[in-house]
């Protein structure tokens, strides 16, 4: 990625200080629109002193295909529904993930055709405990308290960043 396109992408989402408070990540932070990738969510700690118990992960509109990929230890649930009744809603891992330590769960995605933010809202479970990253982050207002985690889409090479104006006739 180019140092302008990062810096524009840093902006966008407001990510200056983002992986130090964010406690449920998503990297890469950009990808293609239209393409397949393989998305990290990273669980930075636990609830407090707690062990973190479960991790769900909501699958946006418009993502066409989710595969996640299984963790040794833990269990996994496919969630579908919506519109489609194929798509995949959400992913649920449950396990256990000692409060002290860090892990990353991955989904293949088929993501959507438009570039522009895509939050992937998060429950992270602690037994009974239960915290929600679900908040959006849109730019132009203060960090969220418990942000979603979110991937900007940009345009694939060769197309432009801003749909085209449509030709005006003269007559």
């Amino acid at each position: 990625m180019g140092v302008l396109k990062a810096a524009a992408l840093a902006a966008a989402l407001g990510l200056a200080a983002a992986p130090a408070l964010a406690h449920v990540s998503v990297t890469p932070k950009a990808a293609d629109a239209g393409g397949y990738q393989v998305l990290r969510f990273g669980v930075g700690h636990g609830c407090e002193d707690l062990a973190t118990t479960a991790l769900r992960i909501e699958i946006p509109r418009g993502v066409t295909s989710a595969r996640p990929q299984p963790k040794p230890g833990w269990t996994l649930q496919i969630e579908r529904g919506g519109e489609d009744s194929r798509a995949v809603a959400s992913v649920t891992w449950r396990g256990a993930l000692p409060a002290d330590q860090y892990d990353e769960f991955l989904i293949q995605l088929h993501l959507p055709d438009q570039p522009g933010p895509l939050a992937f809202p998060a429950v992270q479970s602690c037994g009974a405990a239960e915290v929600r990253w679900t908040e959006p982050a849109p730019p132009s207002v203060p960090r969220p308290k418990r942000p979603a985690p979110t991937l900007l889409l940009t345009p694939t090479a060769g197309e432009p960043a801003v749909p085209a104006a449509p030709p005006t006739h003269h007559h």
